[in-house]
Parts: C-alpha cells; structure tokens; sequence
C-alpha cells in the first residue's frame, strides 16, 4: 500500500470515528514528496464521503501553532496529520497536547503518537519493517546484489486507538471500530 491509499484509508477511519465531523483538517508537507499525490487522492475521497477539507501546509514543527489556529478559525472538527519526518519521534508531542488542547480528534501516521496522547493510527507495523529489512541484509551479506533484490511495500499495517484520549475528548468509538484496532490504549 502506497502512501496514497494509507492518507485514503486513515481519511475514512477518522470519517468513521467521527461521523459528525463534516470538515476535517490535514496536515502536509508540500516538502514531502509523497504527499503531492496523498493529498489528491484525499481530496478525492473526502468528495466520496461528502466532508470538506481544509488543508494546511506544515513544513516544520514551528508552523503547529498557527496551522492549529488555522483549523480552529476554519471550525474544523477532526485532523488528518500525514506522515512525515517532521512529524517522527518527538517532533509530535506539541501538536498532540494542541489536537487535546483544542478538543480535536485526530489521526496520525505512526503508532508512537498514539501511545504518546493522539487519537487514532493507521500506518504500517515498523517491526515487520524491521524484520523484512534483516532479512534484506542478510541476503546482502550472503552476496546477493542490491540491485537484483526486489522493491517491496509495506505487507502489514496497525490501526491504534487511544480511548484515554477519545474519553478526554467526549468521543465514542465505535465498537466495530474498536474490534478492528490492533492496539487500543485503555
């Protein structure tokens, strides 16, 4: 699964966990390269699930405040936060206390920010990653070409769901939402 159809996919798992948000917030990096195409195919999908969009470009972690200003301003009632290496690591502890701040649900492109505070996940399993990327090297080493190796995507993916957060939200997952969760924090 490209990055196109995981934005589309987490689009309508937000959709579906908060089906009254008719304008749901995205933040991208036009720095990205990626998120030029995930941003047309959400765009797409947001048409489908009749919500409107207000799309603001965050290119470094200085730009949160004023791009949750943005959403506020705009009465967005959920985010979509597309992954990137802005957002890695610690880089997405101050937007996560600015989506709980502010009362707004949100979903983010790695498991991390959902164990730090965030909503809701949708995004491959990193230690598959990992493993697949081992077992890449050790054919690396055994005298296997790089270049005759094939490309290969992502194989697994992990929805996770905070419902210490949803609590702090006043949000109800729905059950069948939840059943479908990997991992859901309690």
């Amino acid at each position: 699964m490209v990055l196109t159809d995981m934005v589309v996919k987490q689009l309508e798992i937000l959709h579906e966990a908060t089906p009254q948000a008719m304008r749901i917030g995205v933040f991208w990096n036009p720095i990205t390269p990626a998120h030029e195409p995930a941003i047309k195919a959400v765009r797409a999908a947001a048409e489908i699930l009749g919500v409107k969009l207000h799309e603001v470009a965050t290119r470094r972690v200085d730009d949160y405040e004023d791009a949750i200003a943005s959403v506020i301003r705009e009465n967005v009632n959920s985010l979509l936060v597309m992954a990137s290496p802005i957002i890695y690591g610690d880089n997405a502890s101050r937007l996560i206390q600015l989506t709980l701040k502010h009362r707004l649900p949100a979903m983010f492109g790695y498991k991390e920010h959902v164990q730090a505070g965030g909503l809701m996940s949708y995004a491959p399993d990193v230690l598959d990653l990992y493993r697949r990327s081992a077992v890449y090297i050790d054919k690396i080493l055994r005298g296997t070409k790089p270049a005759d190796l094939p490309v290969e995507q992502a194989s697994k993916y992990e929805m996770a769901v905070n419902l210490k957060t949803a609590k702090a939200l006043g949000l109800t997952i729905p059950p069948l939402l939840l059943v479908r969760a990997d991992e859901v924090i309690e």
